[in-house]
């Protein structure tokens, strides 16, 4: 492709963007079960949850919005009670005291179940309801989601397809593969599957779009940084808080001081606790993940308020992250054994910030080099206060990696997973999450489960 089309890659982030309440993955199986139980109606009796490895993972000990109570059966049981599925990923949005303690009592007698239905990078969820009506006749709905967090591709009542967004493919697929090693599209894509839009550009291409794009076409992304420093904010006046107080004494006790790199970790990470304890804020997504739409967007902010960049240089810098992050991400898959917080929205915030610096193409490649041979494997072991360690250490690697290349110190080519290319550069780090990672995803689901 030799031309850049501007609207295209302008919708392509905007459609990408989406507010989401604490961890993406507690609100989609929220989501999904308000889903099925709208459908299902009467008095509930049973809910049944299918997730893939990822899901499972990333929702097993992370905080849950508006209640006490952590992990994937109390966010399914929460979705039952109290979820709206008007609402998306922030369908836990309404919920009261009372009906966390119902969700909790669901739980307690054995009302939910939650499986893991395969190892796999592909986002799935299966959530199978069952109530009874006034006249004791069971109703059972079954939502099926794939590929993204609130992409339902089919809705099932007793049995009959309601509602198929792909009928000629079987969507039970996965949830037939029971608790394998291994599942259909380890890689996250097929050969059927056209090759994602954001592919069909290089690196340099993407850097243009970010220079030429009309900034007003572009300003929707500054909802990104009042949404996510809103979310900051609140986090730092919780009591629950505990890495974002350390960080900001860190940063003399100043939320914007004069140290660049610590501001910019102060505020993606005082983000990212609050996202992973479940506070009542949302972050702002991208690619399904509230932890990759903040590292891909405060510690450019940081910089942006320390350096005194122009709000232009922000959004544009912002726009490159973004498209970066998802080009990796397309590579790796939504959920994987890898963090793709800190290598793939990293690395977008890596370009954005060598961008606001003054640096071009180059200067680009070196920075993806350092980035590639330096965090990828970091692995993802679920949404937690984990987290914001992974965060802190990829802020830190962004600034230092940027710092080496813009001095005209990088990787060469030839070393380890970097690439002739960036292109190949990142895709090689995608693939190093998928299918590379696949074995580490079971460790790790094991490791937890074994607690």
């Amino acid at each position: 492709m030799n031309h850049v089309d501007m609207e295209e890659l302008t919708e392509l982030i905007r459609n990408d963007m989406k507010p989401a309440l604490g961890v993406t993955e507690p609100g989609a199986i929220a989501f999904a079960v308000a889903t099925a139980e709208k459908h299902a109606g009467g008095r509930l009796k049973s809910v049944n949850v299918k997730l893939n490895s990822g899901m499972y993972k990333n929702g097993y000990t992370c905080g849950i919005p508006n209640s006490t109570r952590v992990g994937n059966m109390y966010s399914a049981a929460l979705g039952a009670v109290a979820g709206d599925p008007e609402k998306g990923l922030m369908a836990l949005s309404g919920v009261t005291p009372e009906d966390d303690q119902r969700a909790a009592e669901m739980v307690e007698s054995g009302m939910v179940t939650v499986e893991m239905s395969g190892v796999t990078s592909r986002i799935f969820i299966q959530a199978a309801v069952v109530s009874e009506d006034e006249d004791g006749v069971e109703q059972k709905v079954t939502v099926t989601i794939r590929d993204s967090h609130t992409n339902i591709v089919s809705i099932t009542q007793n049995g009959k397809e309601i509602f198929s967004k792909d009928p000629g493919k079987d969507n039970s697929q996965m949830a037939e593969a029971g608790d394998c090693n291994e599942s259909p599209d380890e890689t996250g894509t097929s050969e059927e599957e056209p090759e994602p839009l954001i592919h069909k550009y290089s690196l340099k291409q993407l850097v243009e779009y970010a220079e030429k794009v009309d900034i007003n076409r572009i300003s929707f992304i500054q909802e990104a940084f009042k949404v996510n420093m809103e979310l900051f904010n609140y986090g730092l006046e919780s009591p629950r808080t505990v890495f974002a107080h350390q960080l900001l004494k860190m940063n003399s006790n100043k939320i914007f001081s004069d140290d660049e790199l610590r501001t910019a970790s102060l505020l993606c990470n005082g983000a990212i606790e609050a996202r992973v304890l479940g506070l009542d804020r949302p972050a702002m997504s991208i690619t399904g993940s509230g932890a990759h739409g903040i590292i891909a967007t405060l510690p450019l902010y940081g910089a942006f308020k320390v350096k005194n960049y122009s709000e232009e240089a922000l959004l544009r810098a912002t726009a490159l992250s973004y498209l970066v992050c998802m080009y990796i991400k397309e590579y790796s898959g939504k959920l994987s054994a890898f963090c793709g917080c800190a290598i793939a929205a990293g690395t977008g915030t890596a370009c954005g910030l060598t961008m606001l610096r003054g640096g071009g193409i180059d200067e680009m490649k070196d920075v993806i080099n350092n980035m590639a041979s330096s965090i990828t494997g970091m692995i993802c072991d679920g949404g937690n206060q984990g987290c914001v360690m992974k965060g802190v250490a990829a802020v830190e690697t962004i600034w230092r990696s940027v710092d080496l290349a813009m001095n005209g110190a990088s990787i060469s080519w030839n070393h380890g997973i970097n690439g002739r290319t960036p292109e190949e550069t990142m895709r090689n780090m995608g693939l190093v999450a998928s299918p590379g990672m696949t074995g580490t995803e079971k460790t790790i689901v094991d490791i937890m489960r074994n607690k």
